[in-house]
Formats: C-alpha cells, structure tokens, sequence
C-alpha cells in the first residue's frame, strides 16, 4: 500500500518544514489537489506552489486536476514537476484523449471519479490508465466525513481492473484514518490519500507510520 498525503491539509504558513517533515517520514507520495472554483466550489493552488513544494522533495508528485479543462494545462503541470495527473472522468468530454495526452508528457495518467459517478463509465478506459481515484467525499473540501458506499465501488472496481487485466492502481481519497483505512485496503485499494488525519494529529511522523502499517 502506497500512502499519500494531501497537501491539502498542511499549514501553508510553515508549508517549507511540513514538506520537510513528509520528505523525512515513511509517506510514498506528495497528494496535489488543484482546485479551480469551476469544477469544484474551492480553489485551491496551482503550479507555482507545486514548483516550489518540488524544490523541498524528490518524492512521488501525485497531481489531482479538480478543475475544468484540464488539457490546457498539462505542460505546465509536467515542468512544475508532476509526476502523475489525474483527471476527472466529469470533467472530460473527450477523456480518452486527455489520458493520451497526459503519457505523452511522459507522465502517469489517472482518472478520478465523483461519489456519484458510476465504476462501470470506465470500462472503455481501464486499459488505458495507471490509476483510478475513488473519491469518497465530494470534491472540493478537506476535513469531510468518508461515504461508506465507497466500498462498493472500490471492489466493483477491483473486479473490472481483474477482468480486463488492467493494471490500473486504485487510489482512494476523503476521510481516511487509522479506523477505517484497513477496511478500504481489504477492498482493494493501493494507494491512500490522508489529509486531515495526519495534519490535526499530534505526532504526524508516527501517524504516518502507523497508517503504512495497516
């Protein structure tokens, strides 16, 4: 399991040494999400903060679009240092093409879907990504509570990736702790996005750790 977490959560009046703190710790991943106030109610950051979170880290830059258009953008978000992007599925009218897209920069390409979006809209898709996010909050907030029927759909998922042997990760994202992470890994999740779990804890390090070893 692959952990990642958001930046999202950190204090952005000390982002320098909460970077720090991640570089040092047993987390896998730095979680970017990108808002734009369009696609989502928020806004969030964009490549500037990302160019400069990079200069902290060589770590795994996992790159959430929460944004409207996103094909406008992905050069800027490979020289920022992206190493993934993800994309919403609701976002993207002509999703295959921004999948290809995103590979051509030499990145890794995801897709990321809504509470509401149905797992079976991908099965023309799965082939083609290296990861699908399962959002288990509706996008836009830190903080939310996990909707429960992610479950469901994490191991509908599963079984479509098994199915057309695909070898997409499944990444999960909103409201993951230490109480309910093992049950979303037993699922079928690879990669867990922590935000406010580690950021309001008092030892984040140890957290952190604790979470890698669920």
């Amino acid at each position: 399991m692959l952990l990642a977490p958001s930046i999202l959560n950190a204090d952005f009046l000390h982002l320098q040494s909460e970077c720090k703190m991640l570089d040092e710790s047993e987390a896998d991943w730095f979680h970017l999400d990108v808002m734009d106030g369009r696609f989502v109610p928020n806004i969030s950051f964009g490549m500037s903060i990302i160019k400069q979170i990079r200069k902290t880290t060589a770590k795994f830059f996992d790159v959430h679009l929460m944004i409207a258009e996103p094909e406008k953008y992905v050069d800027e978000f490979k020289d920022a240092g992206a190493n993934s992007l993800t994309v919403h599925l609701e976002a993207c009218p002509h999703l295959h093409r921004n999948i290809q897209q995103i590979k051509s920069m030499e990145m890794n390409a995801g897709v990321a879907l809504n509470p509401s979006t149905p797992v079976s809209l991908l099965k023309d898709i799965i082939t083609d990504v290296d990861l699908v996010l399962i959002m288990s909050v509706n996008p836009g907030f830190g903080g939310q509570s996990f909707i429960s029927h992610s479950i469901e759909k994490i191991k509908e998922l599963k079984s479509l990736i098994r199915q057309t042997n695909s070898s997409a990760k499944i990444e999960v994202d909103g409201g993951i702790s230490l109480k309910n992470g093992k049950e979303i890994i037993n699922a079928g999740a690879d990669i867990l996005v922590v935000g406010n779990a580690i950021f309001s804890s008092g030892n984040r390090k140890e957290t952190i750790k604790k979470l890698k070893s669920l």
